[in-house]
């Protein structure tokens, strides 16, 4: 007998779990497909674990509104449910005089996007705050952070349970077809199952064009899906700035910044190397090029202080010459299948924007 379920989820990363809680939340059954043996375990734990503030991307943009969005809610979330996070901002920094007027625009379109809390800074004062720093200029963007997004993940997960919802471990979607009484899914696992679903949301981040297509969504539909590996490396000693670091972003990437974690600890990248496999490794001869891109903006950096960390990969929607792309948040409008929303590209902001997110599949379904 085929069972029932209001809803279902493909894909437990934090978007993937924040629409879950949100739809358990309003009283739908809810169950959560993931085919790895824990949550989270792709790009929601392979990233700098930033909260970002908004000022990056275009006017109007879905990752504008969304990430302006999320990061309010997410930093409400985490006071309530005792997330740990840190608000210990950020400083863009232009490590030349020729890079401020880049820093001047990056500064309006914060501000259009609702960023209200930016600062342009004189050299003397970013080194105020980072005696370390080196630069011509800085924007300071007080309202950034860092968050424990495994704990994050975990509480997304208990609000879920606690709404009667389920996350279900080594279980992958097989496919799906369009039915008269809804979405009817082959499960895979152990014991591999049908279900009825009245709504899917596929939230299965590299693999969201793989898990669309197994549902019936048409070629044309589906955007075409780039992987840009990350490598970050850490530094071996004490960290030397309390906030977080970044140069100008670059065409494919925010570029090699500074990141902390809870316990102070300082990373590096992450880089943007173009890929077509899933590879991890993180190659130590890359470490050259880091070296080069820190000490633009700390000169001090002692040779052989990195050491290869980890590396993410991030699902995007353009190629190395191609224009930035935006989130694809797509309903039964685009691809004609009742009851179905596919998350395309979602890459950074999309930790920041996972409760945004949340709330938007939930006015689609």
């Amino acid at each position: 007998m085929t069972e029932r379920i209001d809803c279902v989820v493909v894909g437990a990363g934090v978007v993937g779990l924040a629409v879950a809680r949100a739809q358990a939340l309003r009283g739908l059954e809810t169950l959560v497909l993931e085919a790895a043996e824990a949550i989270g375990t792709g790009i929601s734990s392979r990233n700098s674990e930033v909260i970002h503030g908004g000022m990056y991307y275009p006017a109007g943009s879905a990752k504008a509104r969304l990430c302006v969005r999320g990061r309010s809610l997410l930093y409400t979330y985490c006071e309530a449910h005792g997330v740990e996070f840190r608000r210990c901002g950020k400083l863009i920094v232009a490590g030349a005089a020729s890079e401020q007027p880049a820093l001047v625009q990056l500064a309006r379109n914060g501000r259009a996007n609702g960023v209200t809390e930016l600062e342009l800074l004189s050299a003397a004062q970013a080194r105020t705050l980072e005696p370390q720093l080196a630069c011509e200029a800085a924007l300071w963007s007080p309202a950034s952070g860092i968050v424990d997004v495994h704990g994050l993940m975990n509480a997304l997960q208990a609000d879920l349970q606690a709404a009667g919802g389920e996350v279900v471990l080594r279980c992958p979607l097989l496919g799906g077809r369009l039915t008269a009484d809804g979405l009817r899914l082959q499960i895979g696992g152990a014991e591999p199952v049908e279900v009825l679903a009245a709504v899917v949301v596929n939230s299965a981040g590299l693999g969201a064009q793989e898990v669309a297509r197994s549902l019936g969504a048409p070629q044309r539909s589906i955007p075409r899906r780039f992987l840009a590996k990350g490598n970050y490396f850490t530094l071996q000693g004490l960290a030397p700035f309390s906030r977080l670091i970044y140069p100008l972003p670059e065409r494919a990437g925010l570029g090699i910044h500074l990141t902390l974690d809870l316990a102070g600890q300082a990373r590096f990248g992450p880089d943007v190397e173009w890929t077509e496999r899933l590879d991890y490794a993180v190659a130590p001869e890359r470490a050259q090029h880091f070296y080069g891109a820190i000490r633009r903006y700390w000169p001090a950096l002692p040779e052989g202080a990195l050491r290869p960390g980890y590396a993410g990969i991030r699902p995007k929607l353009h190629g190395p010459d191609g224009k930035a792309a935006d989130f694809v948040i797509q309903g039964p409008a685009e691809h004609g299948i009742a009851g179905l929303v596919n998350l395309y590209g979602i890459e950074s902001p999309g930790l920041t924007s996972a409760l945004a997110i949340a709330e938007q599949v939930c006015t689609m379904v």
